[in-house]
């Protein structure tokens, strides 16, 4: 099965965009036809960007709720252990924690669209791409 990390703002595209690329990528997690990999670092991140006031709001869900979806995520998900330190991406280092994800977890797929992590395409031969660049490639080894 595909392995994959996918960037905080993946996870918010998915919630706030039903039927988007990212909500696309979820639903097929959802479904067991791909392997999500999360770290604790990850999930903080979403966490923390859930919580934002704009996006809290757009969701209309309570800080439990959002708690709960989080900690839904390490059900769905295979957790890596967190220890690797990458330094690869200078200029954003916060984004360095997707890299160690993949790595550990053997990931086959970073996808985002951070412009930091995009910009590198391939990492220890891990794929970085977009939501609509996936959903292609995942159509090109499916036979759809």
């Amino acid at each position: 099965m595909i392995r994959v990390v996918l960037d905080a703002n993946q996870f918010v595209s998915a919630l706030l965009k039903p039927g988007s690329n990212p909500d696309r990528i979820m639903r097929l997690v959802r479904e067991e036809r791909l392997t999500l990999l999360i770290s604790d670092e990850i999930r903080a991140e979403i966490l923390r960007v859930l919580n934002y006031p704009k996006i809290a709001k757009r969701l209309s869900l309570s800080p439990e709720e959002l708690t709960l979806f989080i900690d839904r995520l390490a059900t769905v998900a295979i957790m890596t252990p967190g220890t690797l330190v990458v330094t690869a991406i200078a200029d954003d280092p916060s984004d360095n924690k997707y890299l160690a994800c993949a790595v550990e977890g053997k990931a086959d797929y970073i996808i985002s669209g951070d412009h930091h992590l995009l910009d590198l395409r391939v990492f220890q031969g891990i794929r970085i791409v977009d939501p609509g660049t996936f959903l292609e490639f995942l159509g090109d080894e499916t036979g759809r």
